[in-house]
């Protein structure tokens, strides 16, 4: 079977400075999504539905609690070739130095790679959001006997300055590269798309991020130290010299890279068919098996809202909001507009009534959230207003942030009753 010759390798990325906070305390692939998953639960759920078992996560960033996860989670057969482990950066007698970039990453991984029997590595990127099935991009690799592929996306004018954009001869071979082109360029890097991408005039190739190698070729282009980037050095010097495929991608996907990104692909959930497809049973998306129980909800209006496992909610009205799992949002609450990550655990009445405290876990009692972030194990006293937007001015405190109107409550925060933004 093809998928036996395929290694996996998922890039965990850098610090992720343009999601932070949410990457204060945690890497990028372990930041929570849809109120119940992390986002390397979406590159590890497209392997295992392409039959891909085999998969390695690069990270070197605030590492545990995304061991934590893969540890909790991805659980194969003994009898089993299958696993996801998780390679942190890590200093040997031949490197003391942390992960340069995408292609360092995997140059200084390799040895633990080579240890496995592989004809062709496919490399991920650990933030996007996307359903894929890798068979049929690995079997038009083969059946074109390329020794690169490339996912690509058609794109507009508009967002084509934000990517590596390709051009392609008649055969989808690709015959040249540019990073982030400026908009007088972009007339001489049209390609040949589909007629319904032809029609919301998406016209140019922009590069995924997910990438195949012939193992050999791969060894061979780690070899140049000074090459540390797969987009920026790696790809644009290989199209002359070895032939690279372009794999056409037309489902949705997005790259989850900065917070508003991040915003808007959460609360595109709530949509009534989303683009991002949660219930579609030949593309699961896998997480942590919690054992909780069912949510309980009185006296609320919910409008287009999501809502995780075990939550406790009286809130007077939910509306175009996700609700992460254990959420407790008190009487009299409105929330609109906010993906609420939920908590790690529930706290007993009993430890409560000892601790006496001032602010509970969760949403409070006749608060009004809208536009905002929660990140877990928030505390939001009674009374509390926050309504984001573009009017509020970029700004960072000790309990949140605020980036392009959205409001970032940190994790563990504390907001005291009465407080207003």
């Amino acid at each position: 079977m093809i998928n036996d010759k395929v290694l996996s390798i998922i890039l965990g990325g850098g610090q992720g400075t343009r999601l932070y906070p949410l990457t204060e305390s945690r890497s990028k692939p372990a930041v929570p999504i849809a109120g119940k998953y992390r986002l390397v639960d979406i590159p590890i759920s497209n392997c295992i539905n392409s039959d891909i078992k085999r998969m390695f996560v690069l990270t070197q960033f605030n590492s545990a609690s995304l061991n934590r996860h893969i540890k909790n989670t991805y659980h194969f057969s003994f009898f089993s070739s299958a696993f996801v482990d998780v390679l942190a950066a890590e200093q040997t007698p031949g490197n003391k130095g942390w992960f340069q970039g995408t292609a360092d990453a995997v140059r200084q991984s390799m040895h633990h790679f080579l240890r496995h029997d592989f004809e062709y590595a496919l490399i991920l990127s650990g933030d996007q959001l996307y359903q894929m099935d890798f068979n049929e991009m690995i079997q038009a690799h083969i059946d074109a006997k390329a020794e690169i592929s490339i996912a690509t996306i058609p794109v507009t004018e508009k967002d084509a300055t934000s990517f590596g954009i390709l051009k392609t001869d008649d055969h989808n071979v690709i015959t040249s590269f540019i990073e982030k082109p400026a908009t007088e360029l972009l007339l001489d890097w049209k390609s040949n798309t589909s007629k319904e991408m032809k029609k919301q005039k998406k016209n140019h190739l922009a590069s995924m991020g997910i990438y195949i190698f012939n193992r050999d070729l791969l060894i061979d282009l780690m070899k140049d130290e000074k090459n540390i980037d797969f987009g920026k050095e790696i790809i644009p010097q290989a199209i002359s010299n070895h032939k690279t495929l372009s794999y056409q991608f037309e489902g949705y996907w997005t790259d989850i890279g900065s917070i508003d990104s991040f915003f808007d692909a959460n609360l595109g959930l709530t949509n009534d068919i989303p683009e991002f497809n949660l219930y579609d049973s030949k593309q699961r998306v896998y997480t942590n098996a919690r054992i909780l129980p069912t949510s309980k909800i009185s006296g609320t209006l919910l409008e287009k809202a999501v809502i995780a496992e075990g939550c406790i909610i009286s809130a007077a009205k939910i509306e175009k909001s996700v609700i992460g799992i254990r959420s407790r949002i008190g009487k009299e609450s409105t929330v609109i507009n906010t993906y609420m990550m939920g908590n790690d655990e529930y706290e007993s009445l009993e430890s409560m009534e000892k601790r006496k405290p001032e602010v509970l876990k969760g949403i409070g009692e006749r608060c009004f959230i809208k536009n905002t972030i929660i990140d877990k194990n928030v505390c939001i006293g009674d009374d509390v207003r926050i309504n984001g937007g573009a009017h509020l001015k970029d700004e960072e405190t000790e309990n949140y942030v605020i980036k392009d109107g959205v409001v970032v409550i940190k994790k563990n925060a504390v907001i005291p009753k009465g407080f207003s933004l």
